[in-house]
């Protein structure tokens, strides 16, 4: 019988590669190596076991990030929140493709993800963010825009096969993919910084 740990990663990898609909309770008993009536006997239903992989991905993504230096610039501190939060992607990638695909479509648990991983991600770095809009160091944008500017990037750390084709090397060594994260928050947060970005009025909400 594997062990908590390893039950929940597997089970977070087979939602993430087959989505939710097609990793059935039969397929993941087959990867974890246990009866197809394990997950309802253990968790209740499949829809418990996946939050329960959830959880597990939040809290350990989460577990990684280091507390942002109170004395650290806004500026700062946006780079090293968008850094962190990029470089702890690359320890649990298949929480960034289940993300991916559950925001496709509008369910239950898109709404989970987003109460519970997305909007306090988000949260962290709101305040920074405020203040730099409010000094001019930053353009004023709608919050999706602002979302979808940090986050669109981690394609680019979790797309292995499409990123190998446009020249990554294959195996790249965790040295070589902490530098894919860094240089991709620097880009990021330096293009957040660019007060030449269009402000359509709108704010960030």
């Amino acid at each position: 019988m594997p062990n908590e740990h390893d039950i929940l990663l597997r089970g977070l990898e087979t939602f993430a590669e087959l989505g939710y609909d097609r990793a059935s309770v039969r397929e993941i008993g087959r990867r974890l190596h246990v009866s197809h009536n394990f997950m309802n006997d253990r968790y209740g239903s499949k829809s418990a076991f996946w939050r329960a992989t959830v959880d597990f991905a939040i809290r350990s993504q989460l577990g990684r990030l280091q507390p942002v230096d109170p004395t650290a610039s806004d500026e700062d501190a946006l780079r090293q929140v968008v850094t962190d939060f990029y470089r702890a992607t690359l320890y649990l990638p298949h929480l960034a493709r289940l993300c991916v695909d559950e925001s496709s479509r509008d369910t239950d648990r898109l709404d989970y993800l987003y109460d519970n991983y997305m909007a306090p991600t988000l949260a962290t770095i709101k305040p920074n963010i405020e203040r730099l809009t409010a000094t001019g160091r930053m353009a004023l944008m709608p919050v999706d825009v602002l979302f979808f500017a940090v986050i669109g990037p981690l394609l680019g750390l979790v797309q292995v096969p499409l990123a190998r084709r446009l020249g990554r090397p294959d195996p790249a060594s965790r040295q070589q993919q902490e530098a894919t994260a860094d240089r991709l928050a620097a880009l990021v947060v330096d293009g957040l910084l660019a007060t030449s970005a269009t402000d359509d009025g709108e704010g960030t909400r």
